[in-house]
């Protein structure tokens, strides 16, 4: 989908080249000052780790070491959050954010390249998140940190919370990915409403000839249903071009070249989605032995809200929440990372900041 949104937002281009990326070299230069970090506790560091097997990207920055660390799980597959890194510089001051690039996104499959990302598997790359969890605890001397997994990223975050909730002080799904097993086609429903309203006739023929079922899609498929979903609903298209395409281009963190990379990057990794549909969170269990939050775009049409809110109703843990993210459909926190940042401040924070202890010897 960010592949799609440059593509659409560079055709429109009216000015030089040569101005476009003056352009782009003056945003990164203020982008770059935004995120300096210049207190006397703070971290501030990039760079690669070997985890099963290859270099992964992590990045650490915060204001302080001091506050509770989140380690965040992104969407795609292969879609990086370092670009959004001027958009949550707020979140530094209150919280240690560890950003990291799976095998097959971003910086990481730039590092080696497309040939060696080894297994690329939803298996694999949950292998890959427990082992980074543990490098974090290990770096930053926490005995647990705070899960923040958005879109695809969501599918690893719940079953990570649920599986090791040792490991997380808490869990928040923002962009909450709920898989079903195909029972509820309302999306598949909606999206054809929409076309059929807007007179797409052919993205409309696409669908139909796809059909509700997921699991029966190939990767294609699942790329072209993201893709048509997307730019149908005005609110999910404006975000991804007023949002996602801007923070891309205009990344401090990343050059023309690792551009490419993310571009790339969402093509190899949707290799992972065939897999995956047949998922049924409601099946794998909804009691988690940790607080359990979500914090989603109050009109979602990709990963849809009442979906979410659903599943999360069944959900069984200590302590829950569920909020909305007003005027947002998906990048819900990245759109508007200020009220989801109220959100981790008010309802989280207070919660793990009492947790925070030195880590397991």
């Amino acid at each position: 989908m960010i592949t799609a949104a440059l593509v659409a937002a560079a055709a429109t281009l009216a000015t030089p080249v040569a101005g476009v990326l003056g352009h782009r070299r003056l945003r990164q230069a203020t982008g770059t000052r935004l995120m300096r970090i210049e207190t006397p506790n703070g971290i501030d560091e990039q760079g690669y780790v070997r985890i099963g097997g290859i270099d992964h990207w992590i990045s650490v920055r915060g204001e302080d070491r001091d506050n509770p660390v989140i380690l965040e799980i992104h969407g795609g597959p292969g879609a990086s959050n370092a670009i959004y890194g001027p958009r949550t510089r707020t979140w530094e001051k209150h919280f240690t954010v560890v950003r990291w690039d799976m095998r097959g996104t971003g910086k990481t499959l730039r590092r080696s390249g497309a040939g060696h990302q080894g297994e690329l598997s939803f298996a694999r790359l949950y292998e890959d998140a427990v082992e980074v969890t543990h490098h974090v605890r290990a770096r930053l001397g926490v005995d647990r940190v705070v899960l923040v997994a958005n879109s695809f990223g969501s599918a690893f975050g719940l079953r990570l919370a649920r599986q090791y909730p040792d490991l997380y002080s808490a869990y928040v799904g923002t962009d909450q990915n709920i898989h079903d097993a195909g029972r509820d086609d309302a999306a598949h429903r909606a999206l054809l409403t929409r076309l059929h309203a807007a007179g797409k006739r052919k993205e409309l023929a696409v669908v139909e000839q796809m059909g509700a079922d997921g699991q029966a899609w190939t990767a294609e498929q699942h790329a072209a249903y993201a893709k048509i979903a997307a730019t149908s609903d005005p609110l999910t298209f404006s975000t991804m071009k007023s949002v996602v395409m801007k923070s891309l281009w205009f990344s401090p963190l990343h050059s023309l070249g690792e551009l490419g990379a993310l571009g790339k990057g969402m093509k190899l990794s949707g290799q992972i989605l065939p897999a995956i549909a047949g998922f049924d969170d409601w099946a794998d269990g909804t009691t988690f032995d940790l607080p359990f939050f979500i914090f989603q775009g109050d009109q979602d049409v990709l990963t849809p809200t009442d979906r979410a809110k659903r599943f999360f109703d069944d959900v069984r843990a200590p302590l829950k929440d569920f909020a909305l993210i007003e005027d947002a459909g998906h990048f819900a926190s990245f759109r508007h990372p200020e009220q989801f940042l109220h959100l981790m401040l008010t309802k989280v924070r207070p919660l793990v900041a009492n947790q925070l202890q030195p880590a397991a010897k």
